[in-house]
């Protein structure tokens, strides 16, 4: 095994600013998929928070400072808050002698500093690391600011297998043994994350759709935070995506998965109404303004939006006067194809944490339901866009049946709130643009086209 570093002594050292990595990690960042800054230079790296988890691995808390944003370069004070930017969760690992395994997950060599001549890399790259990191979950405890939690009434084994998913995404994953899934949160904000509040929730309410949590940690500085959840995985499960694009390309019918998948979000809804307090119906008027916001600023960074923006701003004002629609709920928040699973005849709903780039406080407050039912249904339009020629029919024959198998469920139709349900597509279809524009140019025309039919059509 390669000989990692001795790295106690140098600890106080570190908690002086990042001059030693900090030229390594503004190369390294802006090249992870889960970074959210890609569009804006790195200005400025600050440490946050640094906790040796165990010899040769560091837990690091560091903050991006962008162009026009503060950015914050020294250890917080008592009473500090987060500056604006980003705090991203890193787990580095440190040796004297690099592996040649490491492959994409070395960082490189440090120059200068208490690390200077040893090899940093991404930790969960590392099977010893990996597993070290689920001994921590297994045994309650701490280290430092860090908190390692579990339920009492799961016993996780030792010795499990670990690998990390591959999978694009806003975080990292890790199965172990595949009988357990570990999420490592990489964009940090203070308080408790829905992907731990949520399904612990449900799981207390009885609901079977939702895998349960296992074990989780926390830091409680510079700030509260969720910082990873392991739950199980459901080893034999298939994603809603990869369902769909196996249907399409043979040419199947996916209208009964549909119905079924509806008839679960709903049956999930009702559980989250249940585990957290129901607000008012949606106030309209607020709603279509903050999409209006959203929709300017995403004008202004993807020109192409710009010829459309009457048409589109012609479905939020109809919001404002449509029927109110159901009580604000708390919802999933980023419901698509890819966030369920089918394991034999039943579908799950996973990754609660909803839109990463929204903050927290938003994402964990009560919003209409129809915010997810317009998700899936932008996701069915996705899907049948993956194939040429494209098929409308799949995706139209797929909206009806989910609609149908939620309403069947839930006790009302979302087909019937028909001036709600446009507003939300449009607003989701607007999010899409801006997001494809700045990770997935090629995939550009899925939301354009979707954009073109709500903004002339309306339908």
């Amino acid at each position: 095994m390669p000989k990692t570093a001795s790295l106690r002594p140098s600890l106080t050292r570190l908690a002086e600013p990042m001059e030693s990595l900090g030229g390594l990690l503004r190369d390294w960042l802006p090249r992870q998929r889960w970074f959210a800054g890609k569009d804006r230079p790195v200005t400025e790296l600050g440490l946050l928070s640094m906790t040796e988890l165990f010899p040769g691995c560091l837990h690091l808390l560091v903050h991006a400072g962008h162009a026009g944003h503060a950015g914050h370069t020294g250890v917080p004070s008592p009473g500090w808050a987060p500056p604006a930017g980003d705090c991203y969760q890193l787990l580095l690992g440190v040796r004297e002698h690099p592996s040649p395994r490491l492959g994409r997950a070395l960082i490189g060599q440090v120059q200068d500093g208490p690390l200077a001549g040893l090899t940093v890399y991404d930790a969960l790259h590392d099977p010893r690391s990996a597993q070290l990191l689920l001994d921590r979950l297994r045994h309650p405890g701490t280290a430092g600011p860090l908190r390692f939690d579990c339920d009492a009434d799961q016993q996780v084994p030792a010795g499990l297998v670990p690998r990390l998913l591959d999978a694009e995404q806003s975080n990292s994953s890790l199965v172990y043994g595949d009988e357990y899934i570990l999420k490592v949160f990489r964009r940090i904000q203070p308080g408790v994350n829905p992907d731990l509040e949520v399904p612990g929730a449900l799981a207390r309410q009885g609901c079977h759709r939702v895998p349960a949590p296992v074990a989780w940690f926390q830091t409680k500085h510079p700030f509260k935070a969720t910082l990873g959840v392991l739950q199980p995985y459901l080893r034999d499960a298939s994603d809603g995506w990869t369902l769909a694009l196996h249907a399409l390309a043979a040419g199947d019918d996916f209208t009964a998965h549909a119905r079924a998948l509806g008839a679960a979000t709903a049956e999930v809804h009702l559980a989250l109404a249940s585990a957290f307090p129901v607000g008012e119906p949606g106030e309209n008027g607020r709603t279509a303004a903050a999409m209006n916001e959203r929709l300017t600023a995403a004008a202004h960074c993807v020109p192409a939006l710009q010829p459309f923006v009457p048409g589109l701003r012609a479905a939020f004002a109809a919001l404002a006067t449509c029927d109110a629609g159901p009580p604000a709920q708390r919802i999933h928040g980023d419901l698509h194809l890819g966030q369920v699973l089918r394991a034999g005849r039943e579908w799950f709903v996973i990754d609660f944490e909803g839109e990463p780039s929204r903050p927290l406080s938003e994402r964990r407050s009560a919003h209409s339901p129809v915010r997810d039912i317009a998700g899936m249904l932008r996701s069915f339009d996705y899907a049948a866009r993956q194939r040429r020629p494209w098929r409308p029919q799949w995706a139209r024959r797929c909206r009806e049946a989910y609609c149908a198998g939620y309403a069947g469920r839930a006790g009302w139709d979302p087909r019937k709130k028909h001036g709600l349900l446009r507003a939300y597509e449009t607003d989701r279809a607007v999010y899409e643009v801006l997001y494809e524009a700045r990770h997935r140019p090629d995939w550009l025309p899925a939301p354009m086209a979707a954009i073109e039919r709500l903004a002339v059509r309306g339908d």
